[in-house]
């Protein structure tokens, strides 16, 4: 009689549909909810966040993707799309490797002559500050459900920060809600507690 196979079948990957909703609902709940950004819930309640899901695999992948959506954003109307998610779940699961690539997205935006009307911000589930420790709750600042490249506006982040006066005490007041939220308070984020579900 041959030997039953007891190992749990791999979990399937999430939809776009499914991988869309969790970061919006990351962005909702954290992003917004917490104030982590202020700039943040203008762009979303009048729908002016692309939200694209990537298929790439690997840098090459990524990278066609990358600049697919810069190119998009370059030259749609900020009234129609101010700033885009590009969501990678397939990809940089290791945050090193994440952080590697950002140097080369960078490059990506200079070759494109787009350095000074854009830039990339980064976002990924084991997002770590250069002085923080891995496990500090400073870190969940940046820590979203898949690794995440933003691309934003130079004017847009100009003019979000003209209209707020203390823009250069975001940072600081993140890192004092976090710790007061502590990490059993960020677990218990209904994004949190659907993410580790699937």
């Amino acid at each position: 009689m041959p030997a039953m196979n007891t190992a749990s079948p791999a979990p399937a990957a999430p939809s776009d549909d499914q991988v869309v909703a969790l970061t919006r609902a990351w962005l909702e709940q954290a992003v917004i909810g917490l104030n982590l950004c202020p700039f943040a819930k203008s762009v979303h309640v009048k729908n002016q966040v692309r939200y694209r899901v990537s298929q790439g695999q690997d840098w090459d992948g990524v990278a066609a993707d990358l600049e697919e959506e810069l190119a998009l954003l370059a030259k749609a109307d900020p009234e129609h799309i101010d700033t885009t998610l590009l969501i990678l779940p397939l990809a940089f699961a290791d945050f090193h490797e994440y952080n590697d690539f950002l140097d080369w997205a960078d490059r990506i935006l200079e070759r494109m002559r787009l350095d000074g009307e854009l830039q990339i911000a980064s976002f990924h589930p084991e997002y770590q500050f250069a002085d923080a420790g891995p496990d500090d709750i400073e870190n969940y600042s940046n820590r979203s459900p898949f690794p995440i490249l933003h691309l934003l506006r130079e004017s847009s982040i100009d003019r979000a920060v003209a209209a707020y006066p203390d823009a250069s005490t975001i940072f600081e007041r993140n890192m004092a809600t976090l710790r007061e939220l502590g990490l059993t308070g960020w677990n218990m984020l209904p994004f949190v507690v659907t993410n580790k579900q699937r």
